[in-house]
């Protein structure tokens, strides 16, 4: 284009740096944008959008701040989007401060976080063993009427599953129920699994068969808990009929699951 004396516009470098991110260019889409700014372009919020989220599907918080900084340097208030694909990304890295941080930055500038933003933030609670954290978010989301959506209620069952709270558990999928909220093979899978660990591979395969009942196909993740659980209780005939069930269904063996055999 240049070389034609055309002058690209502010939509052919957003195009270009979409293809770069797309292709996991990541190194040549901060390159493209320094080159866009040097000639003295204003990227547009899409343009910053577009990099932040590549920065942030290779775990570099750091140059996804100091983006969204200079995005207010420049006149653009980052959005709800921008700040929820950064905070998500401190949160896989398990750096919960700087996202906490983010968040209440977030709220202070007048933004209301949506479910997403918040689901991200109790997921990492939940792994890192926060509870209280946990608590005051979902107290905070009720305050604001912000309604769970499925992605929270596995993060919650899970979370009381590891602490062995069944019951608990069985609570809030009774819950999503009322509220219209289908349980999703997920919700159920996170079940099997945790009382394969506790050696309750009775109660696991009665979660089965309610999964089934609701016309819920067990997935990969569920087989291999099921054996698992077989497994930790001798229980090798078992194991291998749901081996040979996993493998009729079109389901892929982990490796782990066909070393046990």
């Amino acid at each position: 284009m240049l070389k034609l004396g055309v002058e690209p516009s502010v939509v052919t470098f957003s195009t270009l740096l979409d293809g770069f991110c797309k292709q996991s260019k990541f190194s040549q889409a901060v390159s493209l944008f320094d080159e866009m700014v040097e000639k003295g372009y204003k990227p547009n919020l899409i343009v910053y959008s577009t990099i932040l989220n590549g920065l942030c599907k290779i775990g570099n918080a750091d140059t996804a701040v100091r983006f969204l900084r200079m995005m207010e340097e420049r006149g653009l208030e980052p959005n709800v989007v921008a700040y929820g694909t950064v905070i998500d990304c401190f949160c896989k890295k398990g750096l919960l401060k700087e996202a906490l941080d983010l968040f209440s930055e977030l709220k202070v500038k007048g933004n209301r976080p949506n479910v997403v933003i918040y689901s991200c933030l109790i997921h990492a609670m939940c792994n890192w063993g926060q509870q209280k954290e946990v608590i005051r978010l979902l107290n905070e989301m009720r305050e604001n009427n912000i309604p769970l959506n499925i992605f929270t209620y596995n993060t919650l069952i899970d979370m009381y599953c590891m602490n062995g709270r069944f019951s608990e558990a069985m609570d809030i999928i009774d819950a999503i129920r009322k509220q219209g909220i289908k349980p999703d093979v997920v919700t159920y899978s996170v079940l099997v699994d945790a009382y394969c660990k506790e050696g309750m591979v009775s109660k696991a395969e009665d979660v089965v068969d309610t999964m089934r009942k609701q016309g819920i196909e067990p997935n990969d993740f569920t087989y291999n808990a099921l054996i698992e659980g077989h497994c930790l209780q001798k229980e090798m005939d078992k194991a291998i009929g749901v081996f040979q069930l996993m493998i009729k269904n079109g389901s892929a063996p982990k490796i782990r699951s066909q070393a046990r055999f």
